[in-house]
């Protein structure tokens, strides 16, 4: 157990033994730590820059690759053009081109930034100077710390007023900034663009029993209950055959459009060879393949293909026709003809049995639906959620295990033991920096895996939609990280010095924790200064999409099906990004008044993630996938406030420490104890107030808007009880206000618009009122519907009230239910070339087999070309409607 607590506490750099020079807290590492960050910050920094206006396919896909809607305003060519450019978007645009998810990450993250850069300013000028004026005489970063300052001396109230101030102004920030998103939330939620949605109106109910999944009228009866009524109710069925017949025939389209592709750039070269020496035209040979059953026979690849697919295609049609003969499983879609009744359904006890309906998830995509994970039992979903849980926990020990005996491998003690790196004992510039970067860059790396491992889990689990997975994640990574990379990987330092030193002298125990504690400040620093540079410039020159985004289309994308897909921007990461940054402001927050310079690079941090992430979410990252309305926001808050509280009992433990003090003591651990209280009278406050208002659509919101509905395009008066003040200011500043009312208390902006005299009538029409500009910048919902969406689900194509019962029976079908009997091969062969191909493959197709040419071409130096601006989910839908035209035609 031993030999495992010293490998955990060497993970971070920590005091070496007497004949080692102590670099863990020395300005040489420090300063190695930050030369080196910032140097491989700026030469990737240059390169991003440099190569952005360049390559377009990584740094700028949302200009072409989304809908035109979506689409940004295009950057100019040079180097740091981008800057100006991304700060200058309103807040309405950004709504409107990534969603209110990306709006409110965007906002938490500038909250964060503008509360580190106040409270870097206030501890610069109140405990700084106190600390270095400490008379403890500390050397190093150590005489910047609290460490620095007499236990007995009356100036420890400075920190403790400065915290008590610093956490009342968090929980200010946070309360208003919970106000602002309850009224975005409500907004987003009630806005005809997504009450027009089928899903808004639809609830996934599962552990449906038996009796009610068998006889829909009585599932019917129960939740017409709910205000008006319900529209249709799909129980879910379940054909293994036709799940791997669509799963077969979907392989072979694939393979029958990469090989058609491949045929038609050989014709192309022999066409133009042909076309150069003035000889006749002979198409070169076709493909073949074995017979599935005659092995020593060959046909014709195309032909078997095209025969397979009709074969699949014929038993998809059938298998449509008879789904009252398939299993019917206990889950079930119920669309009500009201929003508000799914959201009562989804806050309702709908059975006195143990777990029957016990899981309501409104607001559904189907697309978004883990369909295999529909099935499992309720009992089996609860002892799945205990074993994966057991297994998080027992991951998270192990981590620390393996954590700790990977980056002992890379600490300069140990590798000076060595006898190829004996150069580095007493190379105190190379000791720096071994100290200072590599422990964390090792930390950094093996934490990047994580995520795939909980997500994992959480689909082992039985999690019904892939956006729960994502906010359940949030937390279990959030604890992950605190325990493994701040309180055992980089705290641990501390506490391990005062258990060895104190097992030889309990008596100074106290007097460790006081001195031990700051010393921990270096491990913070090194982290953070990795993390905000490095992983700033990493974030934003997107090396390995790069890698891919290029390679990807050169090895493996052959086909315009492929290439189209390939050009479709990334996904964010956010149940990785989320906990991340939440770790950061916990590291930043809870050594804000021990050692005041970490609250430095912690706006830094801040600062430089969200000039990113604005570039990024406007240019880079795809939105489609995930559209909670802003749920992530009160996670991440909830993850502030346990910072907070880790904060405040850091404060109890050292001032508990210092008990030796005196009756000053003893009033600075009352004072300490008492900001625990408020924390916990806030919380409670939050958990009361916002927590029951976000999750579902409040009955009130649902009637004004019903009464009024004008009101749902309103945008919201995010000032509330301040309306006033919005009415004293021009035009202009409106915005600016909306952008910074919660971390300004109301009375002083007053106070400063009449001293500055900024305050004007309010003269001009916002024009808000008027529902054809309700929402700034919004595609109207004519607009938004029927034009291609990134990956959007197709249940959103149609509004709802021009969808018909059958159209949305099929969609809110599981995949394979929806899979149509036909198929279309997009494919470069418009030339009049491969018409007799095209119409052979029809004909042994048997009529399900369609072909798609526009949008697509082989250029002259014989490569595939694939237009990005075509709309293929709209021709392939005009191609189903003529085919069936023609089959009801032929029945006719």
């Amino acid at each position: 157990m031993d030999a495992v607590l010293n490998a955990t506490a060497g993970l971070i750099p920590s005091s070496d033994s007497d004949d080692t020079k102590d670099t863990s807290n020395s300005v040489v590492t420090f300063l190695a730590s930050l030369i080196i960050n910032i140097a491989v910050a700026l030469v990737i920094f240059v390169i991003f820059c440099i190569l952005r206006p360049r390559l377009r396919r990584v740094y700028a896909p949302r200009t072409y690759a989304v809908t035109k809607d979506k689409r940004p305003e295009p950057v100019s060519r040079g180097l740091f053009s981008w800057i100006p450019a991304v700060l200058r978007v309103p807040d309405t645009d950004i709504i409107q081109q990534s969603g209110l998810d990306t709006y409110m990450f965007l906002r938490s993250i500038r909250t964060m930034f503008i509360m580190f850069a106040v409270i870097s300013i206030a501890s610069a000028a109140s405990i700084l100077p106190v600390n270095v004026k400490g008379t403890m005489k500390l050397t190093g970063l150590n005489s910047l710390s609290m460490g620095n300052v007499d236990p007995r001396s009356n100036w420890l109230w400075v920190h403790i007023g400065f915290f008590a101030a610093i956490v009342w102004w968090s929980l200010w920030n946070i309360v208003g900034e919970l106000r602002i998103y309850t009224h975005l939330r409500m907004w987003w939620l009630t806005h005809p663009n997504t009450v027009s949605k089928a899903g808004a109106s639809t609830v996934l109910v599962s552990n449906v029993p038996k009796s009610l999944a068998n006889d829909e009228s009585r599932l019917r009866d129960l939740f017409s209950t709910f205000p008006g009524g319900i529209r249709q109710v799909f129980v879910n069925r379940m054909c293994k055959k036709l799940t791997k017949n669509v799963h077969t025939r979907d392989k072979l389209v694939k393979r029958l459009e990469k090989e058609l592709t491949k045929y038609a750039i050989k014709c192309k070269k022999l066409w133009s060879k042909s076309q150069d020496t003035n000889s006749p035209y002979r198409p070169p040979a076709r493909p073949t393949t074995r017979n599935s059953w005659n092995i020593f026979a060959k046909v014709d690849l195309f032909e078997h293909l095209a025969a397979e697919i009709a074969k699949c295609n014929r038993f998809i049609a059938k298998s449509a026709n008879n789904m009252d003969s398939m299993e019917r499983q206990s889950s079930a879609l119920v669309m009500f003809n009201q929003q508000v009744g799914a959201h009562m359904a989804a806050q309702t006890v709908l059975d006195y049995r143990p777990f029957s309906m016990g899981q309501v998830t409104a607001g559904v995509n189907p697309d978004d639906i883990i369909w295999s994970n529909l099935e499992i039992s309720p009992w089996s979903r609860r002892i799945r959620g205990y074993v994966t849980f057991a297994i998080t926990v027992g991951l998270t020990l192990l981590w620390t295990i393996i954590a700790a005996a990977l980056s002992s491998l890379v600490q300069v003690k140990s590798l000076a033991n060595f006898e190829a790196f004996k150069w580095l004992r007493g190379n105190s510039v190379v000791l720096g920096i071994f100290s200072g970067v590599v422990p964390s860059l090792v930390l950094a790396l093996l934490m990047s895996v994580l995520p795939y491992i909980l997500r994992l889990l959480l689909y082992i689990e039985g999690t019904t939609t892939r956006s729960q997975i994502k906010l359940r994640m949030l937390h279990r990574l959030f604890f992950f990280q605190t325990w493994n990379v701040y309180l055992v990987t980089i705290f641990s330092s501390s506490i391990f010095q005062i258990a060895v030193k104190s097992v030889s002298e309990p008596g100074k125990i106290v007097e460790l924790i006081q001195t031990q504690v700051p010393q921990s400040a270096t491990n913070i620093l090194t982290y953070v200064l990795l993390l905000a540079f490095i992983g700033a410039a990493k974030e934003i020159v997107q090396g390995v999409p790069l890698a891919l985004r290029y390679l990807v289309p050169k090895l493996f994308a052959k086909t315009p099906r492929m290439m189209l897909k390939a050009e479709q921007p990334q996904d964010f990461k956010w149940e990785a990004a989320i906990p991340t940054h939440s770790l950061i402001f916990l590291m930043g927050f809870s050594y804000s008044f021990i050692a005041p310079i970490v609250n430095w690079f912690v706006m830094v941090y801040f600062g430089l993630f969200y000039l990113i992430y604005r570039y990024q979410f406007l240019y880079v990252y795809n939105d489609s996938t995930w559209a909670t309305g802003g749920l992530s926001f009160p996670k991440s808050i909830k993850q502030i406030l346990v910072g907070i509280y880790i904060s405040e009992v850091y404060l109890l433990l050292m001032m508990v420490a210092k008990l030796h003090a005196g009756v000053n003591a003893i009033m600075r651990i009352v004072v300490a104890a008492g900001l625990i209280a408020v924390t916990v009278g806030a919380h409670l406050y939050i958990n009361e107030v916002y927590m029951p208002a976000i999750n579902h659509l409040p009955v009130k919101r649902a009637a004004d808007v019903e009464r009024t509905p004008a009101l749902a395009r309103e945008f919201p008066d995010v000032l509330d009880r301040s309306g006033d003040i919005e009415k004293m200011l021009p035009e202009s500043q409106r915005c600016a206000y909306a952008t910074f009312s919660s971390l300004v208390p109301a009375f002083v902006i007053k106070l400063m618009l009449r001293i500055t005299g900024s305050a004007k009538p309010n003269t001009v029409d916002n024009g808000w009122d008027n529902a054809e500009d309700a929402m700034p910048g919004f595609a109207h919902d004519d607009q938004l519907f029927g034009q291609r969406q990134t990956r959007l689900s197709m249940a959103d194509w149609q509004p709802l009230a021009t969808s018909s019962n059958a159209y949305l029976a099929r969609q809110f079908a599981s995949p394979e239910l929806r899979a149509r009997a036909v198929s279309n091969l997009w494919v470069p062969l418009g030339d009049v070339l491969f018409e007799d191909l095209r119409r052979e493959i029809e004909y042994h197709g048997q009529g399900t087999i369609m072909f798609i040419t526009q949008g697509t071409d082989i250029t002259k130096a014989f490569k595939v070309h694939a237009d990005t601006d075509f709309e293929l989910d709209r021709a392939e839908s005009s191609n189903r409607a003529e085919l069936y035209k023609r089959m009801h035609n032929n029945e006719t």
